[in-house]
């Protein structure tokens, strides 16, 4: 049969003329909106914690009229900040060699974890727990996000804990979590303490802690 089209002359399978203009438009839209989620960050990391349109299209180069152009809602908005400060700050998450070593050094460890998470992550951890009662996503995240510390704090130190009874490992471990969680050290922050200074109280508080445990 001579009338027959090949697959390359047929019109179904060419590549659409309008592909690459529109994979273009599609990076420039992503591009623009990380650049107004970074803006945001950023612009809460300088002390500004209720930044304007203006402010984040002056910071992201993003015209005042499109900063919210590129999210579906605030929540969208919002959902896309915790994604992106979560990249941010992954590096930090780690424990090394979490639950290993003697109590003193798995203490240490956690500690200067805890302080470089939190001095890098302050501005918008502050944010965050401000709106929390007011946005279900950020208070989903956050609930999580601390869920994830406290389980931290457990592994870390379940050689400890794993000699206790109920009771008083449930008290044990609420305290070590509160010793070394954000709240914690923003409180110490606003007292006037350096990073190191908090981390000197977060060391002593919980070898406080551990060589005395609490009793029923």
């Amino acid at each position: 049969m001579t009338d027959n089209a090949t697959v390359s002359d047929s019109p179904e399978v060419q590549p659409p003329a309008a592909a690459a203009p529109q994979d273009g438009r599609r990076a420039w839209r992503e591009r623009n909106r990380l650049a107004v989620v970074d803006a945001l960050l950023d612009l809460y990391a300088a002390g500004n914690l209720r930044p304007d349109a203006g402010a984040v299209a002056e910071r992201s180069g993003v015209s005042r009229r499109s900063v919210f152009r590129y999210f579906d809602d605030r929540d969208d908005l919002d959902r896309a900040a915790i994604e992106r400060q979560q990249q941010r700050v992954r590096h930090l998450l780690d424990v090394p060699l979490i639950g290993e070593g003697a109590l003193l050094e798995r203490i240490a460890l956690l500690v200067a974890q805890r302080v470089v998470l939190f001095e890098q992550i302050r501005p918008a951890a502050r944010v965050s727990r401000l709106r929390a009662p007011f946005h279900k996503v950020i208070a989903e995240e956050l609930g999580q996000s601390r869920r994830f510390l406290t389980r931290q704090v457990e592994r870390q130190f379940a050689q400890e804990l794993s000699q206790m009874t109920g009771t008083v490992r449930a008290e044990t471990l609420s305290a070590s979590d509160a010793f070394c969680s954000f709240e914690t050290y923003d409180f110490l922050c606003d007292r006037g303490l350096a990073a190191a200074e908090i981390g000197a109280v977060m060391r002593r508080a919980l070898e406080a802690l551990f060589a005395s445990p609490l009793r029923d």
